[in-house]
């Protein structure tokens, strides 16, 4: 292996073992407990080297977020598919692709509190609603419209309806974090939003 490609890999290894230091930190103490000091101890390299890897700790957390954005990709996508599995078997109704969904969603906000608060309530130099948005969180956001867009009436605009589905599961995941919500209804709310959406 050539050297420049041997150190391009030592580099982005580098980068790699911070955001897994990062991510575990918070999911363990939370992100104010995230530092540069206590990562530069965590990943045992200086601050300087975590400075030469990231502009700052929002950087990091905005690297972990890109990283949450392709598992919750992942995690919509396997859900909706088991789900149109199952109603092709005659076993599940066709409004169970956005009840899997919407039950996925939850399932990984409250799996996963630190990497939902990098992806969605820290402040992020990430952009969103742009042409300039990064492809995991495009991937993301297909994910949703592909479960949403069959249930769109004539006139009403598919990309608007995902944004009223995604934004009523993100303050059902906020509220369920921050125990505003009872804890034993989750599934009764699901079945009203999925109704709403589905008809």
């Amino acid at each position: 292996m050539p050297v420049q490609e041997r150190k391009q890999k030592a580099r982005e290894q580098r980068s790699q073992l911070i955001v897994s230091a990062a991510r575990e930190l918070a999911e363990a103490e939370g992100w104010d407990a995230v530092t540069t000091r206590k990562l530069a101890d965590r990943v045992e390299y200086s601050q300087p080297v975590l400075y030469s890897h990231f502009k700052n700790m929002d950087a990091i957390a905005a690297a972990v977020a890109l990283e949450g954005f392709g598992e919750l990709t992942t995690a919509l996508t396997e859900a909706r598919a088991a789900a149109k599995a199952a109603a092709r078997a005659g076993e599940k109704s066709a409004s169970e692709g956005l009840r899997a969904v919407a039950e996925a969603y939850l399932d990984f906000a409250g799996e996963h509190p630190a990497l939902y608060q990098a992806m969605f309530v820290r402040p992020t130099q990430l952009t969103f609603a742009t042409g300039e948005i990064p492809a995991s969180l495009r991937e993301a956001f297909a994910a949703f419209r592909e479960a949403v867009e069959p249930f769109a009436r004539p006139g009403t605009d598919g990309e608007s309806l995902t944004e009223l589905f995604w934004s009523s599961l993100h303050g059902l995941a906020t509220l369920q974090a921050g125990a505003r919500l009872r804890q034993t209804h989750q599934q009764e709310r699901v079945e009203v939003l999925v109704g709403l959406i589905a008809g």
